[in-house]
Formats: C-alpha cells, sequence, structure tokens
C-alpha cells in the first residue's frame, strides 16, 4: 500500500510538473497562408515575466518584452501587428535569413569548380546581389513548430527542408532553429543544419531592436559596444573587398561604448557607401559562445548583451528605414528607430577564400547560437 501511494504521488507530482511547464508556451493560430495552409504563433514567458513570441513564418521572432528600470514591459523589436504584415515585409523584421544571410555579389559563387548563380535581388549603388536568401529565402517559407523544454528554459524548435536547387542553392538542406527562452533573462536562437550535396551557408537571425519601447524615438541615442577591433571594408555594393581594416581610429571604433548616432554622419568612406552603419565588424577570436556587443538604452535602462560563437557581428543602423513601413500599432518606422546586430559569417564568404569558409559538406553540422541577454 506504501508502495503504490509512492508511485500514485509521484504520477501526480509528474502531472503538476508537464502542467506547469506547458502553461509558459502558448501556442496559438496566427494565420493563414494563401494556399490554406495554418501558420502558429508560440508565446514563451519566462519565470519573470519576460516574453517571447515566435511565429511559424519565416521562423520570426515576432516581438519580445522586456522590462525597464521601473520594471515597465514594453516590447523592444520592430514588426508587425498581423501575419498579413510579415507576409509582405521587405526588411526582414525578426526573420531567420538563408540559406545564405547577408550578401552575395552578382548573386554568383564557385563551388568544387562549379559556378552557381542565384536571384540578385538587391542593388545598393546600383550593383546588382544576392540578399539574404534570394527571392524567397528563409524568411519567406513556413517552418514547422513544436513547444520544447529544458530545465529553466522554454522553446520552439522549428524545422525546415530546403530542396536541392531551391533559390539556386545546391543540396538538399535540413535545417532547424531553437528558440530558447531562459530564466535568466537570456534569449537563446541556436541553428544547425545538414546537406546531402556540398552547399554554402550562413543562417542569420535579422531583428531590429529599439530598447526604448517606443519606435518612434531614433536608436541614435543607444549606446553600442563591439568586441571587435576590425571591419570589412566594403565596395559601393556593400560587397567585402577582401581587406580587413583596423577600427582605430575612424568612426567604426565602437571598442569603448559610444552612441551610436555620435558618427554615424561623419565624413568616412565605409558610412557614406551604405548611408550609415551597415558593415560586418570581425569579432575577436574566442573559443565557443563568446561576448560580441552590449547595446544599452540611457533612457529606460534597458541593457542587451549579444554572445555567439561566430566570427562576424553585421552592425546596421536602419539606415533604410523610411516611413512607409506600417508597424506595430500603426506606427511608420523612420529611419534610424530600429538597429540590428545580425552574428554571422563573413558577407560573401563563398567568393573570398581568405574569409572563413561558408562551404558545408555531407556528414557535418553547420551550428550557429546567438545568445541575447537582458539587463536592466
Amino acid at each position: 500500500m506504501k508502495q503504490g501511494l509512492t508511485i500514485a504521488a509521484l504520477l501526480a507530482m509528474a502531472t503538476m510538473s508537464n502542467l506547469a511547464s506547458a502553461s509558459d508556451i502558448e501556442t496559438a493560430v496566427y494565420g493563414k497562408l494563401e494556399d490554406g495552409r495554418e501558420v502558429k504563433i508560440f508565446t514563451l514567458t519566462n519565470a519573470n515575466g519576460l516574453t517571447a513570441k515566435v511565429t511559424e513564418y519565416g521562423a520570426i521572432l515576432v516581438g519580445v518584452e522586456v522590462p525597464d528600470r521601473q520594471g515597465k514591459m514594453a516590447d523592444v523589436t520592430l514588426g508587425y501587428d498581423s501575419l498579413a504584415g510579415w507576409l509582405t515585409s521587405k526588411n526582414y523584421f525578426g526573420a531567420t535569413v538563408g540559406r545564405f544571410g547577408n550578401r552575395i555579389a552578382h548573386g554568383k559563387f564557385t563551388l568544387d569548380g562549379k559556378e552557381y548563380t542565384l536571384a540578385t535581388n538587391n542593388h545598393p549603388g546600383g550593383i546588382l546581389c544576392h540578399l539574404h536568401g534570394g527571392l524567397k529565402g528563409f524568411d519567406k517559407v513556413l517552418w514547422h513548430g513544436e513547444p520544447v523544454h529544458k530545465a529553466g528554459a522554454r522553446g520552439v524548435a522549428l524545422t525546415y527542408t530546403s530542396k536541392d536547387g531551391e533559390e539556386g542553392y545546391p543540396g538538399a538542406l535540413q535545417a532547424k532553429v531553437t528558440y530558447w527562452l531562459d530564466d535568466a533573462n537570456e534569449l537563446v536562437w541556436a541553428a544547425e543544419a545538414t546537406t546531402d550535396k556540398p552547399t554554402v551557408i550562413n543562417l542569420a537571425h535579422h531583428t531590429y531592436w529599439n530598447l526604448s519601447g517606443d519606435p518612434t524615438k531614433p536608436i541614435t541615442d543607444h549606446v553600442l559596444m563591439l568586441a571587435a577591433d576590425s571591419y570589412l571594408p566594403t565596395d559601393p555594393g556593400l560587397i567585402p573587398t577582401g581587406q580587413v581594416a583596423p577600427v582605430a581610429g575612424t568612426p567604426m571604433d565602437f571598442r569603448a561604448p559610444t552612441a551610436v548616432g555620435a558618427r554615424v554622419n561623419a565624413d568616412f568612406e565605409a558610412l557614406k557607401l551604405a548611408g550609415g552603419y551597415d558593415h560586418c565588424w570581425v569579432l575577436r577570436e574566442g573559443n565557443g559562445v563568446r561576448l560580441a556587443a552590449v547595446v544599452n538604452d540611457p533612457v529606460s535602462g534597458r541593457t542587451m548583451e549579444i554572445l555567439t560563437d561566430q566570427p562576424g557581428v553585421q552592425f546596421y543602423s536602419g539606415n533604410f528605414l523610411d516611413g512607409t513601413d506600417v508597424g506595430k500599432n500603426g506606427v511608420k518606422y523612420q529611419v534610424r528607430t530600429g538597429l540590428c546586430l545580425e552574428t554571422e559569417g563573413y558577407p560573401d564568404a563563398p567568393n573570398h577564400p581568405e574569409f572563413p569558409s561558408a562551404v558545408l559538406r555531407p556528414g557535418q553540422t553547420y551550428r550557429h547560437t546567438m545568445v541575447v541577454r537582458f539587463k536592466n
């Protein structure tokens, strides 16, 4: 009898535990695609009340609510109120971009002696290039999402199979992205992929952040630190030249915390070509996940640390936001009202053998981890 009661008690405790863990992930229907397929949205809530919303469409981070120094919660990301906005978006708000995030010159690369041609869907400086996976990159496809749990964290695992030849890329790619929100106020984006043929890959996360919680305010007062002693200069098409240049003595130096707007309009070639910051910084070498960036909004007190295992981070100061995108709560996003910190391999790496390789071969597993740690 005593043993039976113990088993019953354990079963009851297990049931209560499952109910408790299930309550910190809400799953709902977010909408439908034109072909009728249903799109789900997952709301993750940690023990401190932070929330992160993720949708299956584009493996997109829809929103993140974090407190300021007074405890007031606000969404610190740009985006849309409904699925319809994401379906027509051209700014990659919150998206998982790929198969190759960032730019590939002229939409061409050679792998194992064979040239591949991709869509040219971007033209900075009037020079065509391939951007963020093409006309229908990973940000514009339906992933399959499932709630997941581990000790002290809740998440959603999203999977997608990219067919051989999709957007011009070789190899069938099995991709998985998992978002984790833990009780240390860390939001983790973890990507992995395998292929059946040699291919190139550079998955990246593309959230626009505004830590003020008010997207009508510019991010130029945000204070930024980048753990980088050098960056990749570009040509007028914003393609890396292959040079690795020191940041010392230039407006690209964020080794000490500096306001984003302090030098964004400086008379400096890299800034003039991009209309502001839109470059890859070369992170200091280290093993595993390490600090890449720290951003602080002095008014709200919100601070965000970015950590990664990748060699670079693309800092983009929202130069091309122009008020035509109507976002959350009807706000028209103006220039520099959001900033991106995209941890990544180097842009145009398939055309630069001197860069860290972007090639993935059968039997290998691509992995990319980005950690966003919130403080106030």
